[in-house]
Parts: C-alpha cells; sequence; structure tokens
C-alpha cells in the first residue's frame, strides 16, 4: 500500500524546487550566463526537483509491487506500463533523469545554455508528472 504521507511530501518539495526555479531563473540565457550564483541555485534546484520525482516513482513501484526496475529510467517506464503516466510523459522523465545524471556525474561538461532552456521550457513537465502520478494514486497536488 502506497504511503500517502511520503509521496505528498516529495510531491511538496518538487513544487517548492520548481517554485524556486522559477523566481530564480533570469528573464534573458545572457543574465543566466553572466550569474555564477544564479546558475547554482537553478542547478541545484533542478538536480532536487528532478531526484524528488525519481523517489516518487520509486516508492510507488516498490509499494505497489509493481516490479524490480533495472534503471533509474526503467521505473517511469514501469510507470508507464501500469498506467500511472502516459508514455509521452514517461519518456520526459527519462530525459530529465538523464540531465540529472549529466549535473551529478559531469558538471563539467554542462552546457548552461541547455540549462537555461530546460529551465524555461521543461520545468513544467516535472509538475505533469506530478498531477499524473497523484492523480492515479487518488491525491490532489498542490496548486501552482
Amino acid at each position: 500500500m502506497i504511503d500517502k504521507d511520503i509521496l505528498l511530501s516529495k510531491a511538496h518539495r518538487v513544487n517548492r524546487h520548481v517554485r524556486r526555479l522559477k523566481e530564480k531563473t533570469p528573464p534573458t540565457v545572457h543574465e543566466f550566463l553572466s550569474a555564477l550564483d544564479l546558475q547554482d541555485i537553478v542547478l541545484f534546484n533542478l538536480q532536487m526537483a528532478i531526484q524528488n520525482c525519481i523517489d516518487m516513482a520509486s516508492h510507488v513501484i516498490s509499494d505497489e509491487g509493481l516490479g524490480m526496475p533495472g534503471s533509474t529510467n526503467e521505473m517511469f517506464y514501469m510507470l508507464q506500463e501500469n498506467g500511472y503516466i502516459s508514455q509521452e510523459l514517461a519518456e520526459k522523465m527519462v530525459a530529465a533523469v538523464g540531465f540529472r545524471n549529466l549535473v551529478v556525474h559531469e558538471y563539467a561538461k554542462i552546457d548552461l545554455e541547455e540549462v537555461y532552456r530546460i529551465s524555461q521550457d521543461h520545468i513544467d513537465d516535472l509538475l505533469d508528472y506530478l498531477r499524473a502520478l497523484l492523480k492515479h494514486i487518488g491525491l490532489e497536488p498542490e496548486k501552482q
């Protein structure tokens, strides 16, 4: 049985990190590229928001007995195969995991213009994931 309090706590953290991203990401890529502190804030909050989404997937898969994923990416495909999220959303979350892995493991290779683009164009993918997952479980996500 899914511990709904754990999921809601993780969802709250995702929302908090997304809010910080939206507050701290400057309006232009030029401003972002010239502000080291903002780069750190954006990277940290992206990493943490994605990690909490991963943690939620892991929790659901474990508590629902959906199987044993061979990788982090596979967790999102397992959720998709079991009706928790759409195929499109699973692909977006796999891309997010790839980005998170790049941030965590190969910091020197990060393309800051790509980071800015992700913070502007793809951050709502995480919120879509929250809504879909929580809706499937019968929980309401926080209002943004």
